[in-house]
């Protein structure tokens, strides 16, 4: 992969729809737990092995599509998340490495993995940015229904969201880790807010 593809009309447009109401439902869903990169977003995450897919799809039977789809057969720990942005919302520079509270060594993932979801009408900005040391690789506008995968070791940020609306996307960080890493990564753990909260309540 030459940093990144493109695969346009991804899915039927009736699993979209799916995908959205699934997601905005989802008792997760809330302010994003990820860091201050990710600005005025929602979301929530899933962190899972490979042997866990079938956990994952038995308990959101509507990631499954996108899972048989998008993921590598060369990878063996993902981090998938629902990202929301609106009016406002940004996300600035960084390089991936979710898996990286669980084991610190990880390198950034393979390949990650973005599935265009909805779009507002007449977006303006939104754009993803991608980078190799300041240099710019492209600058992505999202098409709804396309799935990209770009390089997982490249810089990229999204530019502000300047329309009302929600602009969501489904993401997949896919890691080929070492058997000594694969070991410190739980097998299937759903990272939110909301389950945050709810854990301290009960303590």
């Amino acid at each position: 992969m030459k940093h990144y593809q493109q695969q346009l009309n991804a899915f039927p447009r009736d699993y979209l729809n799916n995908l959205w109401g699934e997601i905005q439902a989802c008792p997760y869903f809330a302010v994003n737990n990820l860091n201050r990169d990710f600005v005025g977003t929602k979301g929530f995450s899933v962190v899972f092995k490979r042997s866990h897919i079938p956990t994952v799809e038995q308990k959101f039977p509507y990631f499954k599509p996108y899972l048989d789809l998008a993921l590598q057969p060369s990878c063996n720990a993902f981090y998938l998340n629902p990202l929301q942005l609106k009016e406002g919302s940004r996300v600035d520079p960084h390089i991936d490495r979710s898996l990286r509270s669980y084991c610190k060594t990880i390198e950034p993932p393979m390949f990650v993995s973005v599935l265009y979801v909805r779009i507002p009408e007449n977006l303006e900005g939104g754009e993803l940015v991608l980078k190799s040391h300041k240099r710019q690789l492209g600058q992505i506008k999202p098409q709804v229904n396309t799935l990209l995968h770009f390089q997982g070791d490249l810089t990229h940020s999204v530019n502000a969201v300047k329309t009302p609306g929600n602009r969501l996307s489904l993401v997949c960080e896919q890691y080929s880790l070492s058997e000594a890493e694969l070991a410190e990564i739980p097998e299937f753990t759903i990272e939110s807010r909301i389950a945050l909260s709810t854990a301290k309540k009960r303590n």
